[in-house]
């Protein structure tokens, strides 16, 4: 996933007990709404790991989103870390 001009490319971490089936769907819809693009790297009850691309101000804002998430779930950790170009990603979906 490349990241264009003005915008970046960022690692995100959501931890908790994200086990529901609604909220990998949740989360492409809103990131599709907001304009990003986004890979998902891993799945499973107390993590999701993905890339998103676009506007920090708009990722932001999806960071925001799942922190509430619906209700079926329950964040209690987001971390972000901006991708380097030079990165390959090492985890496939699962």
């Amino acid at each position: 996933m490349q990241a264009r001009q003005g915008e970046v490319r960022e690692r995100m971490t959501i931890l908790g007990d994200v086990d529901s089936t609604s909220f990998v769907p949740w989360i492409r819809r809103h990131a599709d709404k907001l304009g990003l693009s986004q890979t998902f790297f891993h799945s499973g009850a107390d993590r999701i790991e993905l890339e998103v691309a676009g506007p920090v101000e708009l990722i932001d804002m999806l960071e925001m989103g799942c922190s509430l998430g619906p209700i079926d779930v329950w964040v209690q950790e987001i971390q972000r870390r901006i991708m380097d170009d030079r990165e390959t990603p090492h985890l496939r979906n699962s």
